[in-house]
């Protein structure tokens, strides 16, 4: 049921934004993830009101407050209700984080807040290309997904920014990493 609702999101909602810029998008890695802890800012928005860039613009000039981070990459996050995608509207709210990992949650700013994000499967899909490219995002939930043997679950989707993340140029990369479970059907 899920596939189905994917793949009417893609066709009627992400259509009129797919650009014919390159993308590369290797098989995905399979990663059973540990649990990390995150700190950054949060906002709630739905697919029709995008206030990512918003939510940027207020974390990045705050970003070296945030003590005892474990590396230099940036973490874009989507957490969906257990509806979202059973009932879908481009103007269903979620939660999209901005966020580092740390060590720690011993110091964390003001106007920051802390997420646990939980162990789980993981696809590791690199991306290389604009971030305003949603064609991978198509092959992964309408092509990948339904000849696969996973499913969706419920845990935070993720994109994780690394050095090569360059926003607006099409030789950017980044790694996005949907949640998955292995399928009952199978």
């Amino acid at each position: 049921m899920h596939q189905i609702w994917l793949k009417l999101i893609f066709q009627t909602h992400y259509q009129y934004v797919t650009t014919p810029q390159t993308t590369t998008c290797m098989e995905p890695r399979i990663e059973t993830l540990a649990e990390k802890k995150l700190v950054g800012k949060r906002v709630r928005m739905s697919l029709i009101d995008n206030r990512t860039g918003e939510l940027w613009r207020s974390f990045l000039p705050r970003r070296k407050e945030v003590r005892s981070q474990v590396s230099s990459e940036l973490y874009s996050m989507q957490v969906y209700g257990p509806d979202y995608f059973k009932t879908f509207s481009p103007a269903k709210e979620f939660d999209k984080w901005t966020a580092v990992e740390v060590t720690d949650f011993a110091a964390v700013p003001d106007d920051m807040d802390t997420f646990t994000l939980p162990v789980g499967l993981y696809d590791v899909f690199h991306y290389k290309g604009l971030s305003t490219n949603t064609r991978i995002y198509q092959y992964i939930y309408t092509t990948w997904l339904p000849a696969s043997k996973y499913q969706l679950d419920h845990r935070p989707h993720f994109e994780v920014l690394g050095e090569k993340y360059k926003n607006g140029d099409t030789d950017s990369e980044e790694d996005i990493l949907p949640p998955w479970s292995v399928s009952a059907q199978t």
